[in-house]
């Protein structure tokens, strides 16, 4: 029960505070200093940790697949997020459709705190409900038509979310 507390106290302190916008901040206005956030799975077998801003954009897809997990996450190029310790003998991978996303998640409990998705190859999408309380100071929520995957793609620049850009980490 603890890890769902945590994951409700970050919702209500980020939700609770003015440091929630849902379509409104531009990325521009966001702090982009880069923290480093742990994480991972509701069991705690699968750990990572992730060098990303403090202030985030996530993406909410209704793609048949994010749309019936809940999931919302935040993209960040492969280079900057690590599995710890023995975390990848905990997971599975799930995929479907062109098998371009890789939908992994624990075996254990079942939580998806990452994957690679199929927008981003080159990166990987960060649940941002998984992240241990204490690192995310804003999260900008954006939208993503899955049901229309080509044409958000092109019209979202998300393929833009997993290239590297030089940062000074806080």
């Amino acid at each position: 029960m603890p890890a769902i507390c945590n994951c409700f106290s970050l919702l209500a302190s980020i939700c609770s505070s003015e440091n929630y916008a849902s379509e409104g901040l531009e990325s521009s206005e966001m702090d982009s200093k880069k923290v480093v956030h742990s994480g991972g799975c509701h069991c705690r077998r699968v750990r990572w940790k992730v060098e990303a801003p403090a202030s985030v954009v996530v993406w909410k897809c209704d793609c048949s697949n994010c749309f019936m997990r809940g999931n919302t996450h935040f993209i960040v190029p492969a280079e900057k997020f690590e599995l710890l310790g023995d975390s990848k003998e905990f997971l599975t991978t799930y995929t479907f459709g062109t098998h371009t996303a890789k939908h992994t998640f624990c075996k254990i409990c079942g939580i998806t705190s990452f994957y690679i998705p199929r927008s981003n190859q080159d990166g990987v999408a960060v649940t941002f409900m998984c992240v241990d309380p204490g690192t995310l100071t804003h999260v900008e929520i954006k939208n993503f038509d899955g049901k229309n995957w080509e044409n958000s793609y092109n019209e979202s620049n998300i393929a833009s979310c997993s290239k590297v850009q030089n940062e000074e980490i806080v």
